[in-house]
């Protein structure tokens, strides 16, 4: 630690000015417009603070990072899913890894609450909660040979808790699988400049990756500027493909897609993870941040103003047409990734560890990705709340609700207690060349209208329509790099409960057990994906409507994880930093889960919504969403499945905290009684940089080194 000096001292000064300055706007404006920069200065200002003090005091102070300290990745270096990677490559991956669907889309749907309570738990909640959970999670797995999540809990909290954690985890994680590539294929369907620019990104990634393994070792920015110029190649070659004759060759079917992204899955979680999986991410992670940068910087240079209110009726009422529920707990269950997710916690134990070079890249790698997640939820929610909240309500609410023609939907919006005209609502279709934006719901929609509407003030009002193809094409492209990662995810929390009952699984690389993994993982989640796509109350939609509770009871696993290792690992006094946040989630989450399972509003609770459509059954009705009595009954089947499941998943998290807390209580009373699994203490002989960029005397270090070795 040095000592400040006065130009550090009036620089970080002025970024809490710019942080306290939009904070203070977006508090106290009332019933006035609000420029939607003030939003990201507050977040931006905030991001910046949290991550030079606190990231770099959780990191330092509490978690102790060793820089001497040699990695897994340097360790057990075996060229498939241990390997060294360069700590810009591994922030490339590690961040297109965990923003999946959730941070797009999530803070989107939100906004039905108003503007003011997404960005307040966005940013609050990824600062103390999000961020510490992915970097501490990364940092324990590190010293534990990279193991996952649920066999971190068996070997640290008991075999009782740690087997109802590897359980709901690996359960958790084919929902949270299925989901993302449902999300996918509804985006990539019937779109050929979408299905061509993403299936270009395979060949440079493969090349990317040979180029620094085998042509060019350590060549980052030559890989870089490389990956990059092809990149921009592929996409604006997908729209020439888009208007040529190889339209229908890349125009594929639903059906067809679910094939190609089960077999994608495979084969990227079987690969060397230098060879496809780490380039494609970083190289992904580049069109993800532009995009978002220039989102930023087009918020900036045009001023839109936030149309949707600060706080709707929708948050006390919990009668929203978007998502039914009261604002506490149901805006924290939707944003869900924005801020705080589980599914970053199977990421951190699970690809990452195995590839980061020193543990004092925790920091950034770990802490500094979740603030990037969140940069993008709150654009998301920027782009949601920019447009007019007529049309994002006849965008998001059910087609049973605002009907199919522009006329029904302008009454059903009036009755929101917000007003667009039919014309208005035709117009917005024909400008983005749809013909109609009527119950586009999922967020994605949206998201891209929102996109749309910011690019064009800038580039001109003739472009709003390719920015709109442009988005829902990036959003594809955002949601399939979680895809792959996930799966190799899976296939290594699959190997450690295996590995329980059979020795070989434990090793991760060991080549019989991976490939038979890998096909279990991808044959579960596309087995629920190929139901969903061919029938639309089944499969995969079938468990839908769990998405966001699942994700939230991961991350209070992994949370309820972390606090105890730190408890018995000496940091009893630190362990609030994730208690905190367990406290917090637990109870946000099993209040969801409870009113999920139990309530009588049949928009909420699983089984009233049962009940009423079994009374409906027996009295000969068909409800909407339901058009036949087979949905009918498809629809009592699929409440009965969410609700036992909710039920099911709530009690082993229960299970997991309960069993949590006796360990560390049994700690705290006799310290001499614990034991922790943590991987021996061998010496580094890497050397590489903490953060992106080098320092003094870390340049220093290097020049010590081999050639090979500088950064």
């Amino acid at each position: 630690m040095r000592r400040a000096n006065p130009r550090t001292i009036v620089v970080w000064s002025l970024v809490a000015l710019v942080g306290a300055t939009g904070w203070s706007v977006l508090a106290l404006a009332r019933d006035e417009e609000v420029s939607a920069a003030w939003m990201v200065a507050a977040a931006l200002g905030s991001y910046a603070i949290a991550y030079r003090f606190y990231a770099r005091f959780v990191a330092y102070r509490v978690l102790k990072v060793d820089r001497t300290r040699a990695t897994p990745a340097e360790r057990l270096d075996n060229g498939i899913d241990f390997h060294p990677t360069d700590r810009r490559v591994l922030l490339g991956h590690h961040f297109a890894a965990i923003a999946g669907a959730g941070p797009l889309v999530g803070p989107v749907l939100a906004a039905q609450m108003g503007y003011l309570p997404g960005t307040i738990w966005i940013i609050a909640g990824v600062i103390f909660a999000g961020a510490v959970q992915d970097m501490v999670v990364l940092f324990f797995s590190t010293r534990r040979d990279g193991k996952s999540l649920g066999q971190m809990a068996r070997e640290e909290i008991g075999p009782f808790g740690g087997a109802a954690a590897l359980l709901a985890a690996f359960a958790i994680m084919i929902i949270l699988l299925g989901v993302l590539a449902l999300v996918i294929v509804n985006a990539l369907a019937e779109s050929p400049w979408g299905t061509f620019s993403i299936a270009m990104t395979v060949p440079i990634a493969l090349l990317m990756g040979f180029y620094l393994r085998v042509l060019r070792p350590g060549r980052v920015t030559e890989v870089s500027l490389i990956g990059i110029a092809l990149l921009l190649l592929a996409l604006v070659a997908g729209r020439w493909v888009a208007e040529s004759s190889l339209a229908d060759t890349f125009t594929l079917a639903p059906s067809t897609l679910v094939i190609w992204l089960v077999a994608y899955g495979f084969i990227a979680s079987i690969l060397p993870v230098w060879m496809l999986l780490a380039p494609r991410d970083y190289l992904s992670t580049f069109m993800k941040i532009g995009t978002i940068l220039l989102l930023a910087l087009g918020v900036v240079l045009t001023l839109p103003t936030l149309k949707m209110d600060p706080v709707t009726d929708f948050a006390s009422r919990g009668d929203g047409p978007v998502f039914a529920g009261s604002l506490f707990p149901f805006v924290f269950i939707t944003i869900a990734c924005g801020a705080l997710s589980g599914f970053h916690a199977l990421i951190s134990s699970g690809t990452t560890p195995k590839m980061i070079q020193k543990e004092t890249q925790v920091r950034m790698v770990g802490y500094g990705s979740m603030l990037m997640e969140s940069a993008v939820a709150i654009m998301a929610l920027v782009a949601a709340s920019i447009i007019d909240p007529g049309l994002f309500f006849a965008m998001n609410a059910p087609a049973g609700v605002v009907g199919d023609t522009v006329q029904e939907a302008s009454k059903a919006v009036a009755n929101f207690g917000y007003s667009i005209s039919p014309a208005d609502l035709a117009r917005a279709a024909e400008q983005v060349e749809e013909e109609s934006l009527l119950s586009r719901t999922g967020g994605a929609p949206t998201l891209a209208i929102g996109v749309s509407e910011i690019f064009s003030k800038v580039t001109g009002d003739s472009m709003r329509a390719f920015w709109y193809h442009f988005a829902i094409m990036f959003e594809a492209l955002f949601i399939l790099t979680a895809l792959d990662a996930g799966t190799r995810v899976g296939r290594f929390m699959l190997q450690d409960m295996l590995g329980n009952v059979h020795k070989p699984f434990r090793n991760v690389s060991w080549k019989p057990g991976l490939i038979l993994t890998s096909a279990a993982v991808t044959g579960l989640w596309g087995y629920f994906l190929w139901v969903g796509v061919h029938e639309p109350l089944g499969g995969i939609n079938q468990l839908f409507p769990i998405f966001g509770i699942a994700n939230q009871l991961l991350a209070a696993v992994a949370l309820a994880v972390c606090t105890t290792l730190l408890v018995k690992s000496g940091r009893l006094k630190w362990a609030w930093i994730t208690a905190v946040p367990l406290a917090w989630d637990a109870t946000v989450t099993l209040t969801a889960s409870w009113q999920k399972v139990f309530s009588s509003d049949p928009r909420v609770g699983f089984f009233q919504q049962r009940s009423d459509y079994q009374d409906a059954i027996e009295a000969g009705m068909v409800l909407p969403p339901a058009k036949t009595m087979d949905d009918m009954h498809t629809v009592v089947t699929n409440s009965t499945v969410d609700g036992v499941i909710s039920a099911v998943l709530a009690l082993l998290i229960v299970v997991v905290i309960l069993d949590a807390g006796r360990v560390c209580l049994r700690h705290i009373r006799d310290p001499h009684a614990s034991r922790l699994s943590e991987a021996p203490y061998v010496e580094s002989r890497l050397t590489a940089p903490d953060g992106l960029f080098a320092t003094r005397e870390e340049k220093q270090r290097a020049s010590e080194q081999e050639p090979a070795a500088r950064p």
